[in-house]
């Protein structure tokens, strides 16, 4: 989440007119994330979260999102839910932007996550693959394999900038998951940035998933594979192979993985670090001064990256085999 387009009250309340929602209380921005503009409304009815979709986000993808958080919570996943207006749409307009009221999750994200709630993710994770199926609409991940050297091209010229060489790194890793991409593994929804700022716990138990605006069609076991670089690597960028061991186990417990996924593991794990390496630099590279953003850093997926160089089989993630 993040705070690109703010925001007049007066225009505020206009918007909420449109909705049952009650009156406007308060609001404010929230900071964290990259993607869309968010803020935090109190309303006399029920506190809710403003979503204003940016620039880098397809209005056309918009249903895709909004009916897909309608059809897990139908099928029994806690997540939020978009509200309507009263004349049923899903879908506003706020400050020249797109715009929609979500129901408010309630639960905190976890700084320091430990293994008991890597179970507990996993878990989730399959959970949501699971309710996944079914759903109608379609969206192809634009920030999978096909889509990673567009990207690239965009920070290529001032990668230097970061880490000396890193051009000729990401060109060689290019190369190699071009070869290596797996294509015959189960795919449906998935999550595809399920960082722990976008899981809620309520103590140690898991209360719900949030921001499902990279949502799209892919490899499952993939999906497992972004889990694995955001939630086992310590900050000293060691992988914690029981927080590992403790994700595979609540993920199989509801989905197992086949044989063909596990073997394909190391490589989709390569692919997610690089994945996150390539969104962060152009982020790095190029977030204006002044913006209400939280950077993150590349380097720290240039490490992870280096790490899956490393591996041989999914056993040294913790899998048991």
């Amino acid at each position: 989440m993040a705070v690109y387009t703010d925001i007049a009250e007066d225009d505020l309340k206009w918007f909420l007119t449109e909705y049952d929602a009650g009156s406007l209380l308060s609001y404010k921005g929230i900071a964290e994330g990259v993607e869309n503009s968010n803020f935090l409304l109190h309303t006399s009815k029920a506190p809710l979260i403003l979503t204003l979709y940016e620039k880098r986000v397809e209005k056309s993808d918009l249903p895709f999102f909004l009916g897909l958080m309608q059809h897990l919570s139908a099928r029994g996943l806690s997540c939020p839910l978009p509200l309507p207006r009263r004349d049923g749409a899903l879908l506003g307009s706020l400050s020249g932007r797109p715009a929609a009221l979500i129901s408010f999750l309630e639960g905190m994200w976890l700084r320091k996550p430990e293994a008991k709630h890597c179970r507990e993710v996993g878990r989730a994770l399959a959970e949501m693959h699971v309710a996944g199926d079914g759903f109608e609409l379609k969206r192809p991940n634009a920030l999978s394999i096909d889509g990673w050297r567009t990207l690239w091209e965009k920070s290529e010229a001032r990668a230097h900038e970061v880490e000396t060489g890193l051009q000729s790194e990401i060109g060689d890793e290019l190369d190699f998951l071009s070869a290596a991409w797996p294509k015959d593994l189960p795919a449906g929804v998935i999550h595809a940035d399920l960082f722990p700022d976008n899981v809620f716990f309520l103590g140690d138990e898991l209360s719900g998933l949030i921001d499902f605006y990279f949502a799209c069609n892919d490899l499952l076991a993939y999906d497992v594979s972004i889990c694995l670089n955001a939630w086992c690597f310590e900050k000293d960028g060691a992988y914690n192979i029981t927080k590992g061991t403790a994700m595979l186990e609540g993920y199989q417990s509801v989905r197992p993985l086949g044989e063909a996924e596990i073997a394909a593991l190391p490589v989709l794990s390569r692919g997610s670090a690089l994945r996150f390496l390539l969104t962060r630099l152009y982020d790095w590279l190029t977030t204006p001064e002044g913006a209400m953003v939280t950077k993150k850093d590349p380097l720290e997926y240039l490490r992870k990256l280096r790490f899956h160089r490393q591996i041989g089989s999914a056993a040294e993630y913790g899998l048991s085999l």
